[in-house]
Formats: structure tokens, sequence, C-alpha cells
């Protein structure tokens, strides 16, 4: 489990951290669309990899949220579930620049 520095916690860091992971999903989108509209067996694997993972991002966010690991303070669920995300879109991103 991670452990959030509460120092770093503030308002202005969740937002960049809210505005890092937008601009990171928007080029994981732009990565994976000519993918998909391929329309060939290889989109379809895309296609159900991430809804699958999707699925994955959000249960175990749902799980960390029940057991308290994402912190005490609204601002640091914000902080904590960002990170989350980030980490998801970062490892996609990864993977699909690989190719």
């Amino acid at each position: 489990m991670e452990t959030i520095d509460m120092r770093q916690v503030d308002p202005m860091s969740v937002a960049l951290g809210y505005w890092s992971l937008g601009l990171e999903a928007a080029m994981v989108i732009g990565l994976r669309l000519p993918r998909l509209l391929a329309g060939n067996p290889a989109a379809a694997l895309e296609a159900q990899k991430m809804v699958a993972e999707k699925i994955e991002a959000a249960a175990l966010l749902q799980w960390k949220a029940m057991t308290g690991a994402l912190g005490t303070t609204p601002l640091s669920v914000m902080h904590a579930s960002t990170a989350h995300y980030r980490k998801a879109v970062g490892k996609n991103r990864r993977r699909l620049t690989r190719r």
C-alpha cells in the first residue's frame, strides 16, 4: 500500500494531478483509436482489453476506498484516486507506444 505525504497534498497538487491525468488519457485515446478503427481481429482484442482494464481499475479503486487505502481526508482521497488512475493510464501508454 502506498503512503501519502499529507504535506504534499494541497488543492493545487490535486488539480495538477487531474490535469496530467487528462492529458495522458487523451494521449492514450489517440494511440488507441487507430487500432480500434482498423476493424480487424487485433482491434477486437484491443477493445476487449480496454474494457477489462477499465473494469479492473474501477474495482480496485473501489476496494481501496472500502479499505481506507485512499486516505482519510477528501484531498488525500482525491490525490490517491488520481494516482491510481494515472498508474493504469501510464501502463497503457507505455504498452501502446512499444508497438
